[in-house]
Protein backbone atom coordinates (compact mmCIF):
# COMPACT_ATOMS: atom_id res chain seq x y z
CA UNK A 1 0.00 0.00 0.00
CA UNK A 2 1.23 3.24 -1.13
CA UNK A 3 1.75 5.67 1.93
CA UNK A 4 -0.34 9.09 2.25
CA UNK A 5 -1.52 11.91 4.58
CA UNK A 6 -4.28 14.15 3.91
CA UNK A 7 -2.97 17.93 3.94
CA UNK A 8 -5.58 20.84 4.18
CA UNK A 9 -5.52 23.15 1.07
CA UNK A 10 -5.28 26.56 1.61
CA UNK A 11 -8.52 29.17 1.05
CA UNK A 12 -10.14 25.86 -0.91
CA UNK A 13 -12.12 23.80 2.09
CA UNK A 14 -13.45 22.02 -0.63
CA UNK A 15 -9.83 20.33 -1.65
CA UNK A 16 -7.85 17.95 0.10
CA UNK A 17 -4.08 17.11 -1.27
CA UNK A 18 -2.75 13.47 -0.24
CA UNK A 19 1.18 13.36 -0.05
CA UNK A 20 2.64 10.54 -1.88
CA UNK A 21 5.68 9.43 -2.24
CA UNK A 22 7.50 11.02 -5.50
CA UNK A 23 6.86 9.83 -8.53
CA UNK A 24 3.94 7.05 -7.48
CA UNK A 25 2.41 8.71 -10.98
CA UNK A 26 3.91 8.70 -14.16
CA UNK A 27 2.19 12.28 -15.00
CA UNK A 28 1.29 15.33 -13.51
CA UNK A 29 -1.63 17.83 -14.63
CA UNK A 30 -5.48 17.02 -14.15
CA UNK A 31 -7.01 13.76 -14.45
CA UNK A 32 -9.47 12.84 -16.79
CA UNK A 33 -10.08 9.39 -15.24
CA UNK A 34 -8.81 7.75 -12.69
CA UNK A 35 -8.98 3.49 -12.18
CA UNK A 36 -11.96 1.53 -9.79
CA UNK A 37 -13.82 3.32 -7.23
CA UNK A 38 -11.61 6.64 -7.64
CA UNK A 39 -12.75 7.05 -10.99
CA UNK A 40 -16.60 6.31 -10.04
CA UNK A 41 -16.27 9.06 -7.43
CA UNK A 42 -15.65 11.34 -9.92
CA UNK A 43 -18.13 10.61 -12.80
CA UNK A 44 -20.88 10.84 -9.93
CA UNK A 45 -19.59 14.16 -9.15
CA UNK A 46 -18.69 13.32 -5.53
CA UNK A 47 -15.14 14.01 -6.57
CA UNK A 48 -15.10 17.32 -8.75
CA UNK A 49 -11.79 17.24 -9.86
CA UNK A 50 -8.66 15.08 -9.71
CA UNK A 51 -4.68 16.74 -10.05
CA UNK A 52 -1.22 15.03 -10.05
CA UNK A 53 1.71 16.30 -8.69
CA UNK A 54 4.78 15.03 -8.49
CA UNK A 55 4.59 13.89 -4.79
CA UNK A 56 0.49 14.37 -3.99
CA UNK A 57 -2.82 13.64 -5.91
CA UNK A 58 -5.49 16.93 -5.00
CA UNK A 59 -9.10 15.68 -4.46
CA UNK A 60 -11.70 18.26 -4.62
CA UNK A 61 -14.91 17.50 -3.39
CA UNK A 62 -18.52 18.75 -4.58
CA UNK A 63 -19.99 21.24 -2.68
CA UNK A 64 -22.84 18.83 -1.09
CA UNK A 65 -20.12 16.74 0.40
CA UNK A 66 -18.26 17.15 3.44
CA UNK A 67 -14.95 15.79 4.41
CA UNK A 68 -16.08 14.40 7.48
CA UNK A 69 -18.70 11.81 5.52
CA UNK A 70 -16.66 11.28 2.38
CA UNK A 71 -12.88 11.93 3.78
CA UNK A 72 -12.53 7.89 4.55
CA UNK A 73 -14.07 6.74 1.86
CA UNK A 74 -11.95 9.01 -0.54
CA UNK A 75 -9.00 7.90 1.44
CA UNK A 76 -9.66 4.24 0.73
CA UNK A 77 -10.84 4.67 -2.76
CA UNK A 78 -7.24 6.29 -4.04
CA UNK A 79 -4.68 3.93 -2.37
CA UNK A 80 -6.82 1.31 -4.47
CA UNK A 81 -6.15 3.64 -7.32
CA UNK A 82 -2.75 4.06 -7.01
CA UNK A 83 -2.07 0.15 -6.86
CA UNK A 84 -3.20 0.29 -10.53
CA UNK A 85 -1.11 3.46 -12.09
CA UNK A 86 -1.60 2.35 -15.66
CA UNK A 87 -5.69 3.09 -14.89
CA UNK A 88 -4.99 6.86 -14.96
CA UNK A 89 -5.72 9.43 -17.96
CA UNK A 90 -4.50 12.64 -17.73
CA UNK A 91 -6.92 15.44 -19.28
CA UNK A 92 -3.74 16.16 -21.66
CA UNK A 93 -1.72 13.47 -23.18
CA UNK A 94 1.86 14.09 -21.28
CA UNK A 95 4.77 12.73 -22.08
CA UNK A 96 6.18 11.10 -18.57
CA UNK A 97 7.98 13.56 -16.68
CA UNK A 98 11.91 13.36 -16.57
CA UNK A 99 13.22 12.34 -13.77
CA UNK A 100 15.35 15.42 -14.14
CA UNK A 101 11.90 17.49 -13.64
CA UNK A 102 10.27 15.65 -11.13
CA UNK A 103 13.68 15.99 -8.96
CA UNK A 104 13.62 19.94 -10.05
CA UNK A 105 9.72 19.47 -8.71
CA UNK A 106 10.55 18.15 -5.50
CA UNK A 107 13.10 20.89 -5.09
CA UNK A 108 10.95 23.80 -5.67
CA UNK A 109 8.14 22.21 -3.57
CA UNK A 110 10.74 21.41 -0.76
CA UNK A 111 11.93 25.41 -1.31
CA UNK A 112 8.69 26.80 -1.09
CA UNK A 113 7.39 24.80 2.22
CA UNK A 114 8.28 24.60 5.41
CA UNK A 115 12.06 24.12 4.93
CA UNK A 116 12.18 27.81 2.88
CA UNK A 117 9.67 29.36 5.12
CA UNK A 118 12.65 28.49 8.06
CA UNK A 119 15.32 29.67 6.02
CA UNK A 120 13.30 32.75 4.85
CA UNK A 121 12.26 33.79 8.88
CA UNK A 122 15.93 34.03 10.00
CA UNK A 123 16.61 36.65 6.52
CA UNK A 124 17.85 34.15 4.27
CA UNK A 125 16.79 33.08 0.61
CA UNK A 126 17.37 29.82 -1.16
CA UNK A 127 16.78 29.26 -4.43
CA UNK A 128 17.28 26.31 -6.95
CA UNK A 129 20.28 26.33 -9.43
CA UNK A 130 19.49 23.09 -10.79
CA UNK A 131 18.46 19.15 -10.83
CA UNK A 132 20.27 16.95 -12.74
CA UNK A 133 21.18 13.65 -12.88
CA UNK A 134 20.10 13.28 -8.86
CA UNK A 135 21.90 16.54 -7.96
CA UNK A 136 20.22 19.49 -6.62
CA UNK A 137 22.22 22.53 -6.16
CA UNK A 138 21.15 25.72 -4.74
CA UNK A 139 21.87 29.34 -4.14
CA UNK A 140 21.97 30.69 -0.55
CA UNK A 141 21.60 34.32 0.35
CA UNK A 142 20.95 37.24 2.48
CA UNK A 143 21.72 36.04 6.35
CA UNK A 144 22.66 32.50 4.77
CA UNK A 145 25.91 34.35 3.24
CA UNK A 146 28.46 33.77 6.88
CA UNK A 147 26.25 31.82 8.81
CA UNK A 148 27.98 29.56 10.52
CA UNK A 149 24.61 27.29 10.53
CA UNK A 150 24.50 27.26 6.96
CA UNK A 151 25.71 23.64 6.33
CA UNK A 152 23.36 22.26 9.25
CA UNK A 153 20.58 24.24 7.59
CA UNK A 154 21.24 22.65 3.86
CA UNK A 155 22.00 19.39 5.42
CA UNK A 156 19.71 18.91 8.39
CA UNK A 157 16.48 20.43 6.66
CA UNK A 158 17.42 21.18 3.06
CA UNK A 159 18.18 17.24 2.29
CA UNK A 160 16.39 15.78 4.33
CA UNK A 161 13.07 17.30 3.16
CA UNK A 162 14.40 16.75 -0.48
CA UNK A 163 15.30 12.98 -0.12
CA UNK A 164 11.40 12.36 1.53
CA UNK A 165 10.35 13.19 -1.52
CA UNK A 166 12.90 12.22 -3.95
CA UNK A 167 14.86 9.23 -2.40
CA UNK A 168 17.24 8.68 -5.41
CA UNK A 169 18.45 12.25 -4.57
CA UNK A 170 22.79 11.77 -4.91
CA UNK A 171 23.77 14.96 -3.80
CA UNK A 172 22.95 18.61 -2.65
CA UNK A 173 25.56 21.20 -4.08
CA UNK A 174 25.10 24.98 -2.55
CA UNK A 175 26.84 27.54 -4.86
Amino acid sequence: MIPLHPEAVDSRPEALRWVMPAGTLAFTGEVRSAPGELGRLVETGVLTALTVEVAAVTTCLSATGSWASQGAFVRSALHAALANPAGWVPVLPTTPGTRDADLAACALTVLAGRVGDFIRSHGGVVELVSAHDDVVTVRLTGSCSGCPAVGFTLHARVERALRDLHPGLRALVAV
